[in-house]
């Protein structure tokens, strides 16, 4: 469409209504797939399904209907019990309203109009609460209105060209201790194709969700016995995961860290000294011992600052590495645990760097070039963003200052480009947040790199300078992967569970066709043992078709089948899983080949 659907001025983005009154136009937003453009886009089509499930259910209540990443949701209060099998009558009825072609009206009132206008409604005044006094602005479109900052497209024609996703339940303004109303996902885009696109993409994440193939492949389970978000990890699992972490150990060394490791729980007087307990404590769990609190580690920091704290330090000690792969417990609502991607337990491949101020642009480099050959590894682009400071921080503006100029220097020495995430940083110093593209174009935030300033001076932390003077030093906070679990997580989508050769939990399967060949792949499982090669004996009392097939569906990188000829011949028959064909190798040349696979991963 060649009209505006809205303006950009003075920063802000409005509708055309707004825009006009105004008597400034700014700069205008075309109805296309521009991020300013489906904000609003996704926006009144959350409003266009709350307008047909009023229709359907004229006894909806609804409280916010916000725009998030890829689409939108519209939280509501509903007597009846609306399930998936819904949304198509829901998604028929907006299309009736498309037809009628209402136009979207922004309408200016006071906050004391508007609560008044709603009195027999209790999720609006819930609304109304988070707003401040002053205007309030409803939008309304045919019989339909709701309270809304806005902006809108000018009419509900535009909107044609949207899915509902899902149905799911979500506590009252996220207060677990409120009642759950019914959250109804979805998406819209301004052309057929790219919502056509995004409905595959949609469709290939579900075959590829982690907790399916998690199931599948036997690497972890949840049980509710032991507790929501507290994953267990099978042995197909921990096999995986212990390659991670072995990879990972030696790449730290070869970088000069050091392996340490604090305490799971601290008395809370070292939390507060931190600045956890005041900044942090509601993500914290508490107990008492001895009539003293104590708070287990939501962050491995302090365990580190006091091996810092552990002996004299001098200048020429520095920079100070040290890494912990350090088991922390965070306080998640039950409403956003997701599979490995939100849990109460994990495990941060973490460390820290302490250094002089001058090191500081040498030492995130260094990091960034550990991070650039691990996402490649893996096969995953990723961008940098870089978070200032929140509204709950500590320490001063010029401290904060400091940190993020030290950060902008060192990406923009090396060219690298990087978005600015206002007020996103940690409560103790800004941070570079890395954000990984997987297979299907999601983005994942993952590693993150913290300059910090504050702690040091909490803890007095010291080091003997050049001039015999006692230092500060800075402290970098540093993780990769972010943590095990979520990365095995986005890993296992991102691979729709073919993990690469390295870290598979089972590299390969030994097929004997019958019992005469047990021996001879016995002997072949051993020396694979001994390589480092994770084998498995298919061994069952199955027809050979059917081994096969299991280990296919087990994503297994390389089954190998022996009969008669193998057997005779030191050889084995190497199939293909993707093509379904079979090459003869001799055993040594198997076991070269293996050996070579392996050497291929280094840092």
């Amino acid at each position: 469409m060649s009209e505006p659907i809205a303006y950009r001025i003075n920063g802000a983005l409005v509708d055309t209504q707004t825009a006009a009154s105004m008597q400034h136009e700014g700069t205008p937003v075309f109805f296309d797939n521009s991020p300013d453009a489906l904000e609003l886009i996704r926006h009144s089509t959350a409003h266009l399904m709350a307008h047909a499930i009023k229709r359907l259910y004229p006894e909806a209540k609804f409280f916010v209907g916000p725009v998030i990443e890829d689409g939108f949701y519209y939280d509501f209060r509903v007597d009846a019990k609306i399930g998936e099998a819904d949304l198509k009558a829901i998604e028929n009825e907006m299309k009736k309203i498309i037809k009628e072609k209402h136009p979207i009206e922004r309408i200016e009132s006071t906050k004391a109009e508007v609560a008044a206008k709603f009195k027999d409604d209790d999720l609006k005044q819930e609304v109304l609460k988070r707003i401040p006094d002053g205007a309030v602005s409803i939008y309304r479109q045919g019989e339909f209105e709701d309270i809304c900052r806005g902006p809108h497209v000018p009419n509900v024609k535009m909107l044609r060209f949207f899915k509902l996703t899902r149905v799911a339940g979500a506590y009252l303004g996220g207060d677990e201790t409120k009642e759950m109303l019914v959250r109804i996902y979805g998406t819209a885009f301004a052309d057929k194709e790219s919502l056509k696109s995004h409905i595959t993409m949609i469709e290939e994440a579900k075959k590829r969700d982690h907790r399916k193939l998690g199931n599948e492949l036997k690497l972890f389970t949840f049980d509710d016995d032991i507790g929501s978000g507290l994953p267990i990890w099978l042995p197909n699992g921990s096999r995986l995961r212990s390659k991670l972490e072995q990879l990972l150990f030696s790449a730290h060394r070869k970088r000069g860290y050091q392996p340490v490791r604090g305490p799971e729980i601290l008395k809370s007087d070292a939390w507060k000294t931190s600045g956890h307990y005041d900044n942090y404590g509601e993500n914290m769990y508490f107990t008492t011992i001895d009539d003293v609190e104590y708070g287990i580690k939501p962050m491995n920091c302090v365990g580190h600052l006091k091996v810092f704290q552990s002996e004299v330090r001098s200048y020429r000690d520095l920079p100070l590495k040290f890494f912990e792969y350090g088991v922390v417990h965070r306080h998640e609502k039950s409403g956003v645990l997701h599979g490995l991607f939100r849990v109460r337990e994990f495990t941060q491949d973490d460390a820290h760097i302490f250094c002089t101020p001058e090191q500081i642009k040498e030492n995130v480099l260094e990091i960034l070039n550990f991070v650039d050959i691990l996402m490649s590894l893996f096969g995953f682009t990723y961008e940098m963003e870089i978070s200032t400071k929140p509204q709950k921080a500590i320490g001063d503006d010029a401290v904060w200052e400091k940190a993020t100029r030290a950060l902008k220097e060192a990406l923009d020495e090396q060219g690298l480009e990087y978005g600015v995430d206002e007020g996103g940083g940690a409560f103790y110093g800004p941070k570079i947040d890395i954000k990984i593209t997987d297979a299907l174009k999601r983005k994942w935030q993952c590693g993150t790199i913290q300059v910090d300033f504050n702690l040091p001076e909490r803890f007095d932390l010291g080091y003997i300078d050049s001039n015999n003077e006692r230092a500060r030093p800075v402290m970098i906070h540093r993780a990769i992967l972010g943590s095990f679990e979520r990365f095995i997580g986005i890993l296992t989508e991102h691979t729709g569970g073919e993990f690469p050769f390295f870290i598979a939990p089972t590299q390969v399967v030994i097929i004997p066709i019958s019992e005469n060949h047990h021996e001879y792949a016995k002997e072949l499982a051993d020396k694979l043992t001994q390589i480092g090669i994770d084998s498995e004996l298919s061994l069952k009392s199955e027809s050979l078709n059917k081994r096969i097939r299991t280990a296919e569906k087990q994503r297994v990188p390389m089954i190998v089948i022996l009969g008669d000829e193998e057997v005779a011949n030191k050889s084995i028959a190497l199939r293909n899983r993707r093509t379904r064909e079979q090459s003869t190798m001799q055993e040594e040349e198997f076991i070269t080949l293996l050996k070579e696979k392996m050497r291929e991963v280094h840092f």
